[in-house]
């Protein structure tokens, strides 16, 4: 059954950018490209881990909503709309609770899936092997 709505997670990589160009190519349907603000991002500076403060905050959340101005920027060079959405939280319990929560039937992201060794899949791949795990829809993963 085709969905009729899918969700990319979307951090602005190229392997995001090949995301969310596989979800616009293969689905006639609505597309939403998500971006999670972690209170993490709002408190890392060049010198380190900062304690996190609004203004550290707001602009992480700036930064966020120009993710997703380029992403549907991206789509709509190809012909396509998407809705766009900026949350806060942890990515991989944000990026759930939204298929949970958003009627959404399928998800297409990104996956930092080059290097195959243990550690390194732990340490940049967690967000996505975490949805395809755990989410309650089919996940499409890019590479």
């Amino acid at each position: 059954m085709a969905p009729t709505r899918v969700l990319v997670p979307f951090d602005g990589s190229p392997l995001a950018d090949e995301a969310l160009d596989h979800a616009v190519e293969t689905f006639d349907c609505r597309i939403t490209v998500l971006n999670v603000v972690t209170p993490l991002d709002a408190g890392m500076s060049e010198g380190g881990l900062l304690e996190v403060d609004d203004s550290r905050l707001d602009a992480a959340r700036l930064r966020a909503e120009q993710v997703v101005e380029d992403a549907r920027r991206r789509a709509e060079a190809s012909g396509r709309t998407v809705e766009t959405a900026v949350e806060t939280g942890d990515p991989t319990e944000t990026v759930l609770e939204y298929v949970r929560e958003g009627d959404v039937d399928h998800v297409v992201m990104g996956s930092h899936g080059e290097d195959r060794h243990d550690v390194v899949r732990r340490l940049l791949g967690t967000v996505a092997t975490k949805v395809v795990s755990e989410a309650p829809v089919s996940v499409t993963v890019v590479r």
